[in-house]
């Protein structure tokens, strides 16, 4: 009986070398991390984030949000949206993207700002 059961913990502990062999593997995809937590931009409208002229994701204040995406260069453009609050109504924006080069296995971290542009993208530690 004790036999059965040292041999079933052993096999047990074979298939967990097995699962951490495999979550140990390269990674084959980059994190991106944009975060409006700061105060920074003193609009309550909301931010759209538009990767390669596809939108994204959405930023209220006090947000942040994150993509894993493969690696390589991606063009990233904020812009306010079209909201319930008075003032969210987009004019005429400046349509320059923030252009980015994410690594496989890498973390990149950014906040959103305003310059003399309009919205942009300024890089931020990670802070862990």
């Amino acid at each position: 009986m004790r036999r059965a059961a040292f041999g079933l913990f052993g096999l047990l502990g074979i298939f967990g070398m097995f699962t951490q062999a495999s979550a140990a593997g390269p990674a084959d995809y980059g994190i991106l991390i944009i975060s409006r937590e700061r105060l920074e931009v003193a609009t309550s409208c909301e931010i759209g984030i538009y990767i390669n002229d596809q939108l994204a994701g959405r930023l209220f204040q006090e947000q942040s949000t994150s993509f894993n995406l493969p690696p390589g260069n991606l063009d990233v453009r904020l812009r306010y949206l079209p909201g319930q609050a008075p003032g969210c109504q987009p004019g005429i924006e400046n349509q320059r993207s923030n252009h980015l080069r994410l690594q496989a296995g890498q973390i990149s971290k950014y906040r959103v700002a305003v310059d003399q542009n309009g919205l942009t993208l300024i890089r931020a530690g990670l802070g862990y």
